[in-house]
This record gives structure tokens, C-alpha cells and sequence, in this order.
């Protein structure tokens, strides 16, 4: 696989860090999820492919084992507040001192620098400060996040994974390793800039909700089908504008121009009445394999059983990870395999990993004895 080789060190955090673990993780990159203590037997989420290792940062001792950890690693995922490691004596001088070839990824909502760099947050609180919470909510309504996708998992998990990628490259060149600062803050402002680079163009100059890609328009919103399901329409060219209005039945010489937006309450209400007299499945027979740019909003098991996502293998079941989304995207040299392996339990392989990284048989009994690290074997019927 692409990243085969490299060993990644995850701090355990919350979701943002872990997906970005997976994303290396399924591409090939050895990643060992240091966990805390006292949290034994324990399974976190975004876990596949990982090895767990069970380690009380909080005392020197261990921290001195995370810092000859780091020294044989390629990669540090730190997904902790500005600050937090530096107290625990791991900051990026001292660990880039000891591997100068060491990349320091620090995935934090508000950066490392900044009045909110020590701060709390989550992520409606990142997308309300990049300004895109602003933009997203139905007209007259309040802001609305969309689940907790755009900062923690575009902006944040994603974000930081693509800037492992570039210094791992870089690295290539100078064999230097590097400190990468991916605030989602920034990652989900950054994913924006169609947004700032439109405003002239006057694809937002209308409240929230009342703009051509924002549900205000009658061509691209989703409108409710005669069985209470949805149908998604995003029909914006004119030449898939007139697909869409054939197949509702209607003509377009007897309705207004497309984009007459004064027009627009007026034909979202027609269209509505006409959506809402056939059934889902009756609006897949008339759109599908057609332009008119009309596609069911699927629920997620729908989304496993249609037939294109089926046909390309979109969504993967393996043993006792059930069914998931299969890594994207397709490389056609390198492809992700994803582990089938159950994810770990924390600390389950805390001796094995030590091992590998140059640790004695005495130095991990003894670090067992005075509790530094924790060891955890699954049971016999797991």
C-alpha cells in the first residue's frame, strides 16, 4: 500500500484525530493508538487497522517511553489543546531534537496560536468562528450545523492527513521532519474558499436559505415523494433544467425563466405538489439513467444496496466491523485494504509494540510492575 513503512504514534482523542489515524491507517501506515490508562479492555471508534498501546503520559516515566517511541517514528498525530504536551515535556523541540526526521502533526479547533488556541470547543464552534455556520440553515431559520462533518472530519481529520501527506513528501527531499498546525477552524474555512470567491458573483448576495445553491432555488433542493420519502434535485444547466421538467410533466414555455428568482417560491410550492404525488421508487423509474440530475436521498442502508455504489464496491463489510465506507480514493497501484480485524482493545498490544520498538523483556515488567503502562488480552470467547 502507499504509506507502507511508515509508523505513526496517534494520541488517543476525540473523533478528528482517530479518523485521521484510520485514513493512514488504511492506506497502509502502521499505526499504534497510544491510549491512556486505566481504561482497560476499552474499544474506541475510527479504530481499524490500529494496535493499541496503553500508557500513563501524565508521569515522566512515561513520557520518557513516548519520547523513545518517538524517536524511531515517522509521524506524531497530537490531538491535544495548545500547550498540553509541552507540560508533558513532549513538545515538538524536544521530540524533533532527538528525530530531526520526525513530522508533528498538532490537530487542535483552534490552532496552536490565538486568543482561542487553549480553548474548548467542538464542531459547531469551529464552523461558527470560519464563518460557515453563517451560511447553512434553511431561509428565516437559525444557523444549523450538519451533523459534526465539516470541522471535525473535512476540516479537521482530513485536513490534517492531507498535511502528513506533503511533509512526508517533503521529507523526501530534505529527510526533515516538520510541525504541522491543522486548526479546523482554518481546515473548514479553507474548505469554504468557493464561498469567499463567489460572493461577487452574487451566488450569496440573498439571506440563508434563499440562494441558488443553498435550497433556495426550485432546481436544486429536495422536495418529499407520495410514500414520505425525498427526492434531491440539483438540475442548474439549462439543458438538465429542461430534463427535469420533462420529466415532472411539465412544459417549459408555459412556466417562467429558470432563473427568475421571484418566481422561485412559486415554482418550489408546483413542484413540490407534483413530487408529492408519486412514490420514490416511482421517481427513480422516470429519472434514472437520465441527466435531469434527480437522485433519491438514500438512508444509509439504502445507500449499501443501491445498485451503482454496489457496482463500484462503495461500502465494505468485513467480519466484526460490519459494514463501512470503502476508503476513498481508488488508487489503481496502491489501493487501501482495509484491516478486517475487530478494533483493538486498549492496551492490547502494549508488550508487543514495545518490543518492536527496542524495548527489553525487563524494562516492559518492570514498566507493568510500577503501572506506566497497561496490558490488555482479550478474552478466549471475544
Amino acid at each position: 500500500m502507499a504509506l507502507r513503512g511508515v509508523r505513526v504514534l496517534e494520541l488517543a482523542g476525540l473523533v478528528p484525530g482517530p479518523f485521521c489515524g484510520m485514513v493512514l491507517a488504511d492506506f497502509g501506515a502502521q499505526v499504534v493508538r497510544v491510549d491512556r490508562t486505566g481504561v482497560r479492555g476499552g474499544i474506541s471508534y475510527l479504530a481499524r487497522g490500529k494496535r493499541s498501546l496503553a500508557l500513563d503520559l501524565k508521569r515522566p516515566r512515561g513520557a520518557a517511553v513516548l519520547r523513545r517511541l518517538c524517536a524511531r517514528a515517522d509521524v506524531v498525530l497530537d490531538p491535544f489543546r495548545a500547550g498540553v504536551m509541552e507540560k508533558l515535556q513532549l513538545g515538538p523541540e524536544i521530540l524533533q531534537r532527538e528525530n530531526p526526521s520526525l513530522i508533528y502533526a498538532r490537530l487542535s479547533g483552534f490552532g496552536q496560536l490565538g486568543r482561542f488556541s487553549r480553548l474548548a470547543g467542538h464542531d459547531i464552534n469551529y464552523l461558527a468562528l470560519s464563518g460557515v455556520l453563517s451560511k447553512l440553515g434553511k431561509s428565516g431559520d437559525k444557523p444549523c450545523a450538519p451533523l459534526n462533518l465539516l470541522a471535525d472530519f473535512g476540516g479537521g481529520g482530513l485536513m490534517c492527513a492531507l498535511g502528513i501527506m506533503m511533509a512526508l513528501f517533503e521529507r523526501t527531499r530534505s529527510g526533515k521532519g516538520q510541525v504541522i498546525d491543522a486548526s479546523m477552524v482554518e481546515g473548514t474555512a479553507y474548505l469554504s474558499t468557493f464561498l469567499w470567491q463567489t460572493q461577487e458573483m452574487g451566488l450569496w448576495e440573498q439571506p440563508r436559505g434563499q440562494n441558488m445553491l443553498d435550497g433556495g432555488a426550485p432546481f436544486y433542493t429536495t422536495y418529499r415523494t407520495a410514500d414520505e420519502e425525498f427526492m434531491a434535485v440539483g438540475a442548474i444547466e439549462p439543458q438538465f433544467y429542461e430534463l427535469l421538467i420533462k420529466g415532472l410533466g411539465l412544459k417549459s414555455e408555459e412556466l417562467p425563466n429558470q432563473m427568475s428568482t421571484t418566481d422561485w417560491p412559486e415554482m418550489k410550492k408546483k413542484f413540490a405538489d407534483i413530487f408529492a404525488k408519486k412514490t420514490k421508487a416511482e421517481w427513480c423509474r422516470i429519472f434514472d439513467g437520465t441527466d435531469a440530475c434527480v437522485t433519491p436521498v438514500l438512508s444509509l442502508e439504502e445507500a449499501v444496496q443501491h445498485g451503482h455504489n454496489k457496482e463500484r464496491g462503495s461500502f465494505i463489510t468485513h467480519g466484526e466491523q460490519g459494514v463501512s465506507p470503502r476508503p476513498a480514493p481508488l488508487l489503481s497501484n496502491t489501493p487501501a485494504i482495509p484491516s478486517s480485524k475487530r478494533d483493538p482493545f486498549v492496551g492490547e498490544h502494549t508488550e508487543e509494540i514495545l518490543r518492536e520498538f527496542g524495548f527489553s523483556q525487563e524494562e516492559i515488567d518492570q514498566l507493568n510492575s510500577d503501572k506506566i503502562i497497561e496490558s490488555s488480552k482479550p478474552r478466549a470467547n471475544l
